[in-house]
């Protein structure tokens, strides 16, 4: 726990993340710690480096690192929380960026312990009616 916990705002309670250790230890079956992934820009920046690490100390323990590329918004301009929306993204360049994000991803992360799920195999095939439902909740 003391690894886990190190350098980290808490996300989880610390008994809620105990009683999900526990759980996989008793089923033995690995948590699955999960990572939204901008490919906006081609590069990983030291803004990555706690919750990266954070996710290879996950790893080490024997979870997986479930990684969510946000491929599908990048191509919107998804809002990234800050003043501005963020560029719109051709697929090109967004294959591209992904492509070098995740080369430099496994350089700290175990590819072995690694899962990649991209949002446009969900997003990218709804309706505009069901994005305006998903939106108004």
């Amino acid at each position: 726990m003391k690894v886990l916990s190190r350098g980290c705002a808490e996300v989880i309670s610390e008994s809620d993340l105990n009683a999900k250790l526990r759980k996989s230890q008793v089923t033995g079956k690995p948590l699955r710690v999960k990572l939204g992934v901008d490919p906006t820009v081609p590069h990983v920046t030291l803004g990555w480096a706690v919750v990266l690490r954070k996710l290879r100390d996950f790893q080490k323990l024997g979870h997986t690192a479930c990684l969510i590329i946000g491929d599908f918004t990048a191509t919107i301009g998804d809002p990234s929380g800050k003043s501005k929306t963020r560029p719109q993204l051709n697929r090109a360049q967004v294959n591209e960026n992904v492509k070098a994000v995740e080369e430099q991803l496994y350089k700290i992360l175990d590819k072995d312990r690694t899962e990649i799920l991209y949002n446009a195999d969900w997003l990218g095939d709804m309706s505009f009616a069901a994005v305006i439902q998903l939106s108004s909740r």
